[in-house]
């Protein structure tokens, strides 16, 4: 008997639904990545073409996170151990 996840990894890539899924996960792990006191400030809106979009409480909080945008991508990409995110907006 095989496992399903060979299958329906071979699926999702051959259907071309592999980046999607895996740019969703970004959504699913950013509050591991940046942590308790920013995730309850910030929610993930989408994922778009390698961008995550993420909405900010407060302007502050916008200004903040675009000076730590490299260190997250970073992290997220490591996470997800590929180069899934190329950019974060914050809005």
């Amino acid at each position: 008997m095989q496992h399903i996840g060979a299958p329906l990894k071979k699926f999702l890539k051959s259907a071309g639904l592999e980046k999607g899924i895996a740019q969703q996960g970004a959504m699913d792990i950013w509050a591991e990545v940046v942590g308790e006191s920013v995730s309850k400030k910030t929610e993930t809106v989408g994922v778009e073409h390698g961008t995550l979009t993420v909405k900010t409480d407060t302007p502050a909080w916008r200004q903040e996170l675009q000076f730590q945008k490299k260190q997250i991508i970073e992290k997220l990409n490591k996470k997800l151990n590929k180069k899934v995110i190329k950019d974060i907006r914050f809005i």
